[in-house]
Formats: structure tokens, C-alpha cells, sequence
């Protein structure tokens, strides 16, 4: 009498393709939901950054000079024009979660300074932009 056991040590290929089949429908069903999370992530990082990063530094900036800096790299490299400069302010150049760079005025024409970001668009007027004197930060 001869047995011929069979020991199943793997997945057979109708198994593999069933749980690629679940995965995909699984991707197929989140990935549009998460498609737009990413741009309104960045437009919290901007804010975040306008609001508690760069304006800590620019004050910083103006306890130590008297003044606002008249540009932002001024915030990570000694400007001939600031006697009491005691920085780096920032590590380095600040640039918007988009790589563009923030958008700086002094004087300001809502506050003392103007200070946002155009959004992915890198223009005025840009969707999504931010800026420190809106109430909501929005543009």
C-alpha cells in the first residue's frame, strides 16, 4: 500500500491572486481619499511655519536690532546693517513646503511685516496661498 501524502507548504496561485485582487480594491477604494490630504498638509506646514517659526525669528530679529530685518536671509546671515545681530535665526533659507520661497515685505502693509506664501502655484494670487495678516490664513 503506498500513500502519497502531499504537505502543503505554500500558497497556491488562485490564493496569491485572491489577496492581490483584495489589496488592489483595498488601494483602489483609500487612494483618493489621502489624493488630497497631501496639498492641505502642506498649506498646515505653511501656516505653521508663518505663524510660530519665522515670526519667533523675524521678533527675535528685531529685540536684538531695533528693527525688522529688510529680508529674510538677513535671518541666517549677518547683514552689514545689524550691530546686535546674534544669530543664525534660522538654520537655513526658509522656503514654503512647495520649495518656493516666503514672501517677505517690511514695512508690512497689514502689520509690521508681510510675510506668506503663494501656495503651489509660487504666484500672487495663487490657490491655497497663506499669509500672516489673514484671519483664517488663507488666501
Amino acid at each position: 500500500m503506498s500513500t502519497h501524502k502531499r504537505d502543503k507548504k505554500g500558497f497556491t496561485l488562485v490564493e496569491l491572486m485572491l489577496v492581490v485582487i483584495i489589496i488592489g480594491v483595498l488601494v483602489a477604494m483609500v487612494a483618493p481619499r489621502l489624493a488630497g490630504r497631501s496639498e492641505q498638509a502642506k498649506i498646515a506646514a505653511a501656516r505653521a511655519d508663518i505663524e510660530a517659526n519665522l515670526s519667533s525669528a523675524l521678533d527675535l530679529y528685531e529685540i536684538d536690532n531695533g528693527a525688522y530685518p529688510e529680508k529674510l536671509e538677513d535671518l541666517t546671515v549677518k547683514p552689514s546693517n545689524a550691530p546686535n545681530w546674534k544669530g543664525p535665526y534660522l538654520k537655513r533659507k526658509p522656503v514654503d513646503p512647495w520649495g518656493n520661497p516666503y514672501v517677505y515685505k517690511y514695512p508690512g502693509t497689514h502689520g509690521d511685516y508681510d510675510l506668506m506664501s503663494y501656495g503651489r502655484s509660487g504666484a500672487e494670487g495663487g490657490e491655497g496661498g497663506v499669509a500672516n495678516w489673514d484671519e483664517e490664513n488663507t488666501k
